[in-house]
């Protein structure tokens, strides 16, 4: 079970706690479904007791116990933890593997993987000055904004809404796609920096490490293609130790994508969605060593499980580029 499955479930649980009477509470649109925090257990854990507990005029814990018998029932959950104040924490199903679940996700989704309806009927008026970076931030805005079923729209004047701050370059000599990732990288009350540094094919560049991720699952996939095998999620084999670093590592940001989408959308701030593929490229580098066999090793199982794991981070680092209109290079 994926964090937005999961999100999704509890979601169903509030409907039913509400639809049989004993919640009475507008029920939330997204429910954030994160790893459990300081006193938690288990994979996955929620707040929307706490978030419930006012108007329903009830204690939080009380809206926890509520909603667990609920929880418990539902596929895929094997135990519901109440901790702390109202925490409702998660541990699923032995018999499933929340990476391969979320593998199979974005798989099926693609590149709209991510997407939601937030912003479903929503138009957003964004007003901005005539500046380069305000430009920039805007389209960027429209992009995201219509991946929760919003639609955005951009126009000039006074009041302006929407005013990063702006560059004191040009970044047109830098090239589109690094012009544009100086401009939309930083916060927008962070002045941008228009240096050759974005040009520069090293690992200090953040925009190199996210394209280079990009363009290495790419080339795995050709490299697996030659060798007679394809990818398919299953178990990555790995040793104890490697999994337990290995799982959260990739696991985590590629669950949390969605929530970052929505994030961004909802804030008008495209910087949390760059920041974030930097994030994602920094945990699967590390990982794509030992996707393909190596020397005399044949292809397994657990080699196609390693490369579609490796291909789902392809797919989300080549989304949140495009989202950015970003190229993301099949070779660099």
């Amino acid at each position: 079970m994926t964090p937005v499955e999961l999100s999704r479930t509890v979601l169903h649980a509030v409907r039913c706690a509400v639809d049989e009477g004993q919640l009475s509470v507008v029920v939330p649109e997204r429910v954030v479904v994160s790893e459990p925090g300081a006193g938690g257990c288990g994979e996955y854990a929620t707040n929307v007791a706490l978030q419930l507990a006012r108007a329903a005029g009830k204690p939080p814990r009380t809206v926890a116990e509520i909603l667990r018998p609920r929880l418990i029932a539902a596929d895929g959950i094997e135990d519901v933890v109440v901790t702390g104040p109202g925490f409702l924490n998660f541990r699923l199903d032995r018999g499933v593997d929340p990476l391969q679940d979320l593998v199979r996700e974005i798989r099926a989704q693609g590149q709209r993987y991510g997407h939601g309806g937030a912003l479903a009927g929503q138009v957003l008026a964004l007003r901005v000055p005539y500046e380069v970076r305000a430009e920039v931030v805007a389209d960027a805005v429209v992009r995201i904004v219509a991946t929760q079923g919003g639609r955005a729209t951009v126009e000039h004047g006074e009041p302006v809404d929407l005013r990063p701050v702006p560059a004191f370059e040009d970044p047109a000599p830098l090239g589109p796609d690094a012009a544009r990732w100086a401009l939309l990288h930083p916060a927008p009350h962070d002045r941008p920096r228009i240096t050759a540094d974005h040009l520069v094919q090293r690992e200090g560049n953040p925009l190199f490490r996210v394209r280079y991720a990009h363009a290495r699952v790419r080339s795995l996939g050709r490299g697996a293609a030659r060798l007679g095998f394809a990818a398919e999620p299953g178990p990555l084999n790995t040793t104890e130790a490697d999994t337990a670093a290995v799982t959260p590592a990739l696991h985590t940001p590629l669950a949390d994508y969605p929530r970052i989408l929505t994030a961004a959308a909802t804030h008008r701030a495209p910087d949390r969605l760059a920041r974030h593929l930097v994030t994602v490229a920094d945990a699967v580098l590390p990982f794509l060593t030992c996707v393909l066999p190596i020397g005399e090793e044949k292809p397994s199982a657990a080699h196609r499980a390693r490369l579609a794991l490796a291909e789902a981070a392809g797919t989300v680092l080549a989304g949140g580029l495009s989202l950015l209109g970003i190229d993301a290079p099949e070779h660099l």
